[in-house]
């Protein structure tokens, strides 16, 4: 059992260095590693050792996003008053947290993004576990606003409203590549004037409620 966590934990540790390795890279060069066999040469590993964890960079840039999404997740749920949150609240905290965890590595993101016209087309591949992370998340948050009539279920509308969550998402992390005012205060501006039109779409409106008096008033001949 000692060797199999020694391994487990060595395995790890490598992994995580070659993430971080990575990141380093991008940071000193502003782009990718030109080959793995380089690559793997400046860390001191044979080639094969790097593909023991990852199959291409693709595959790095993917566990950066998945170490981002993780600390975010981590972060939120910390936080004692989160559990109370209504499921609007949630969907702004993470994107308020998420975002301090991207100003981290906001100069990898430059590095990597900045000038992509749609980045959801640039990177399907490396963002694949971020998003269904997210997506899962999403699912969560539409429940609880379900639950408590927060959110409408709507016939042939509602399983499609974690994808729209993610597609808001993927506008929250182009608007703050682009932003340049202090502190990022416009993001946090769009942060909340988009998930209110968000809430407003997949919320209750005036139609809702005029459908259901209708209900009502038909099954009460």
């Amino acid at each position: 059992m000692e060797n199999t966590n020694f391994n487990t934990n060595q395995q790890a540790e490598t992994r995580n260095r070659i993430i971080d390795a990575f990141i380093e890279h991008v940071l000193e060069t502003g782009k990718p590693p030109v080959s793995v066999y380089k690559f793997a040469q400046s860390l001191g590993i044979p080639e094969e050792e790097f593909y023991r964890y990852f199959t291409s960079f693709q595959g790095v840039k993917g566990a950066v996003w998945e170490r981002i999404f993780d600390e975010t997740f981590a972060m939120m749920h910390a936080q004692e008053v989160y559990q109370s949150y209504s499921a609007k609240e949630k969907l702004l905290s993470f994107y308020y947290t998420w975002i301090e965890v991207l100003k981290k590595n906001r100069s990898y993101q430059l590095a990597l993004y900045e000038g992509h016209a749609d980045f959801k087309k640039v990177t399907p591949q490396e963002v694949r576990s971020f998003r269904d992370k997210f997506r899962n998340f999403a699912k969560g948050i539409i429940q609880e606003g379900k639950a408590n009539d927060e959110i409408v279920d709507r016939k042939y509308i509602s399983d499609k409203y974690d994808e729209a969550l993610w597609l808001e998402t993927l506008f929250v992390f182009q608007f703050w590549l682009k932003d340049t005012s202090v502190s990022f205060e416009k993001t946090d501006v769009a942060i909340e004037k988009s998930v209110r039109l968000t809430f407003d779409l997949i919320g209750r409106t005036a139609v809702d409620s005029f459908v259901d008096l209708a209900k009502f008033l038909f099954q009460s001949k």
